[in-house]
């Protein structure tokens, strides 16, 4: 309790109602249990560095979903959420694919790519390309011959066709940086989003 404000001449306090005073809200810090940090009751021991580890925490990081696509000896194409924006000079992007995928033989030869990013109105064709063991460019998936041969997608909100620059060994994946060398990014729909192992529309 702060020490009371006296007087000189120790004067009686003035009738009325009593003052009341507001405590000073708690302040979180170490060794708070309220603040989910520290040594507190409410902090978790931290999780060991594992393939389950970084599964659980990326299910909770929402990204965009893009289609990859590739022209060799056969067409080949996939599903990521690993597609990033690299560098703006030179325009540069990159993602990731298994090494061990069908994919990957065509894209570790091929010279072009194309990038599509999907809409909210094709979730179907996303799964398709994340589907093992099928035709993924047989009907019902609507696609041309594009810059640099390349099969692009069609009614996909952006497209892009990259020259491939880089294959880097990454684990048991490669991650490929490309050069965009044309595209169109004024395609119908809004983005399509995947969060916590599934696909979403994006919400205001």
């Amino acid at each position: 309790m702060p020490a009371e404000r006296r007087t000189a001449a120790r004067l009686p306090p003035p009738a009325g109602p009593k003052c009341r005073t507001r405590e000073a809200p708690a302040v979180p810090g170490p060794g708070n249990p309220d603040d989910g940090a520290g040594g507190g009751a409410g902090a978790r021991a931290p999780l060991g560095g594992s393939p389950d580890l970084l599964r659980a925490a990326f299910r909770r990081h929402p990204a965009g979903v893009a289609v990859v696509t590739a022209r060799g000896g056969r067409l080949a194409g996939f599903t990521a959420t690993s597609l990033t924006s690299v560098s703006a000079e030179p325009p540069l992007v990159s993602f990731g694919v298994g090494a061990a995928s069908g994919s990957w033989a065509v894209i570790a030869e091929t010279e072009h790519v194309g990038v599509h990013l999907l809409g909210e109105h094709q979730r179907e064709l996303a799964d398709t390309f994340a589907r093992s063991g099928v035709d993924r460019f047989a009907p019902p998936t609507r696609w041309r011959e594009g810059p640099e041969g390349v099969p692009l997608l069609e009614s996909v909100p952006v497209w892009l066709v990259c020259r491939v620059v880089a294959r880097v060994p990454a684990g048991d994946h490669r991650v490929v940086v490309a050069e965009v060398v044309a595209g169109d990014p004024a395609g119908p729909g809004r983005p399509l989003v995947h969060h916590d192992g599934r696909y979403n529309a994006l919400r205001d």
